[in-house]
């Protein structure tokens, strides 16, 4: 929405559900928005339409937008970007709930901070049906998210970059970006893992705040067929993660830093 002369922007937000397949999750993550305490637009995105898609987006009075062309992540994420309309966007990931409250907070994060670029809040995972007692790499997660508390420095780059220099803890479905700033296609078409770490190092150069809610506003559903574990179980997460790690930092750094990481990937694959 535009503003008019001289008038700030009013709060405007969308959830665009990036949908594959026939996932049996898909109700769960639309009922969650659906239920939010203040309303959001709500899209439903896919490149592999089918009647089950279909009837949901009726039943949960979301828009349906289909993408033409072979499916793959980071064309699905612009696509999905592009058909929102609101200030902020979240890409929600069919697998996730969110908790009720998600869209009250962002917008009193947004009317807190004028500038804010970036919304994210802390998640707890979900596995077979039960939530699950927080463990060492959602410790780790909290432990390098804790420069964005500086509320007051979390517009500086040098900051935003420090949270990102040793992983992403940076829950991507959790994620409110604020649409002016991200340009036409802010992800990645060549990764499969690492498109939302990279596009958050590039974003934090272009100004603006980011604030994270350490509060559990997302459960994060994790199962065998979620592309986390696909990635990890053919080795792309480990080669972009790699990819990227030896951006950031001298080639021998990177390479025991991934030492470490590489002990967490089975907590997303058993």
């Amino acid at each position: 929405m535009e503003a008019g002369a001289g008038q700030p922007e009013r709060f405007s937000h969308s959830f665009a559900v990036c949908a594959y397949g026939d996932s049996p999750y898909l109700e769960d993550c639309l009922r969650s928005l659906r239920r939010q305490t203040l309303s959001s637009e709500l899209l439903i995105c896919t490149s592999t339409p089918s009647d089950h898609i279909a009837l949901l987006a009726e039943k949960y009075a979301a828009r349906l937008c289909v993408r033409d062309g072979v499916p793959g992540i980071g064309a699905d994420w612009n696509f999905a970007f592009s058909r929102a309309s609101g200030m902020f966007v979240t890409l929600a990931h069919q697998d996730d709930v969110y908790g009720r409250h998600y869209t009250e907070r962002l917008r009193a994060a947004a009317e807190r901070w004028e500038d804010l670029a970036l919304f994210t809040t802390q998640s707890a995972t979900l596995r077979n049906g039960k939530i699950q007692r927080a463990g060492a790499p959602e410790l780790v997660k909290l432990l390098l998210r804790m420069p964005l508390r500086l509320e007051g420095l979390a517009d500086r780059t040098a900051l935003k970059r420090l949270v990102l220099r040793l992983g992403n803890p940076v829950i991507c479905p959790s994620c409110a970006y604020r649409k002016s700033l991200c340009g036409a296609a802010p992800f990645s078409e060549r990764h499969k893992f690492i498109l939302d770490w990279e596009f958050l190092y590039e974003l934090a150069a272009r100004g603006g705040r980011w604030i994270c809610e350490e509060r559990p506003l997302l459960l994060y559903r994790v199962h065998a067929d979620a592309a986390t574990a696909v990635c990890i179980g053919d080795h792309v997460r480990e080669q972009e993660e790699a990819e990227m790690f030896r951006r950031l930092w001298p080639a021998a750094v990177a390479d025991g830093i991934l030492h470490y990481y590489r002990r967490s990937y089975e907590a997303y694959t058993k």
